[in-house]
């Protein structure tokens, strides 16, 4: 064994050259520009987004995801009907909390309208109604004093005008930024709508998910007809609380819309693709005219 041999070296210009074809390779790698993929939190499937309708169902357990007021509308109205009310109306700080201003921004940036909820009137299969569209892009749906202002106008409107209202609720609940000012939503809004049932006119509310806390506690669950998206989150106190108080193990689906159904609190549950027309017949049903 020769100890002493020929030994191979490797200059530095060569290893370098080397590695070019393996950068070269790399840069070569399909990149996924964001946004072309969503993942659904229900059968946890990763999407293509192009794939998802207008009506945001996802294609592979039909599991309804969140929609915007835009969105709503462009399902549920006669093309083109839809007048929007207070369209400009921005929340104060009444509060005074840290940095409100800020939040605000944000979540108007994100949820692209100035208020976590759209009203206005238009047509459904012809019929005039007024519509109030809760958006859970906009700090989770949460009821504020601006929130309750529009929808407490839009249901004086609807008595003044002698015309149904429908709500499609989402809302983890009332405003904490906010304090007793967002809580007096609650009697605000349903005293409005105690004089529109005594005037006769019809209220119809559309669960979607989630609604929650004051709003389950106040007008989401005033309706005559109460509808509810399938599998929507309906409920006042989470469920981790409610066990933790209650100290026993909830029932399997506790709080969907099909466990609220069997148990008196939803009319009936309808899929979204059917909606409209349902909101139709009813509206042709009891309104006529």
């Amino acid at each position: 064994m020769n100890l002493f041999g020929k030994k191979n070296y490797i200059s530095l210009e060569q290893r370098t050259e080397n590695r070019k074809p393996e950068r070269r390779m790399k840069s070569k790698e399909p990149s996924i520009p964001d946004g072309m993929w969503i993942k659904c939190n229900t059968c946890k499937n990763i999407i293509y987004k192009k794939e998802v309708t207008e009506y945001k169902l996802c294609p592979s357990c039909d599991a309804h995801f969140r929609m915007s007021p835009k969105e709503r509308i462009a399902i549920t109205c006669d093309e083109g009907s839809f007048e929007e009310f207070d369209a400009t109306m921005h929340p104060k700080n009444p509060m005074e909390y840290p940095d409100y201003d800020k939040i605000i921004e944000k979540a108007q940036k994100k949820a692209e309208i100035t208020e976590g909820v759209v009203t206005g009137r238009c047509k459904i299969h012809g019929v005039d109604v007024v519509m109030a569209i809760m958006d859970s892009h906009f700090m989770m749906g949460s009821m504020g004093s601006v929130v309750g202002e529009k929808v407490t106008r839009a249901v004086e409107y609807a008595t003044k005008e002698e015309l149904p209202i429908i709500i499609f609720t989402t809302s983890g609940g009332a405003r904490m930024q906010e304090g007793i000012i967002s809580l007096m939503q609650m009697a605000k809004v349903s005293e409005a709508l105690a004089r529109h049932d005594e005037a006769g006119l019809l209220y119809i509310t559309v669960l979607t998910d989630p609604t929650t806390g004051g709003v389950t506690a106040s007008f989401a669950m005033l309706g005559d007809i109460i509808l509810a998206e399938p599998k929507a989150l309906i409920g006042f106190a989470g469920q981790r609380v409610i066990q933790g108080t209650i100290h026993q193990k909830l029932p399997e689906g506790f709080q969907r819309a099909e466990f609220q159904q069997e148990n008196g609190f939803v009319d009936r549950i309808v899929h979204r693709e059917k909606l409209r027309d349902e909101l139709g017949s009813i509206l042709k049903l009891h309104c006529g005219n």
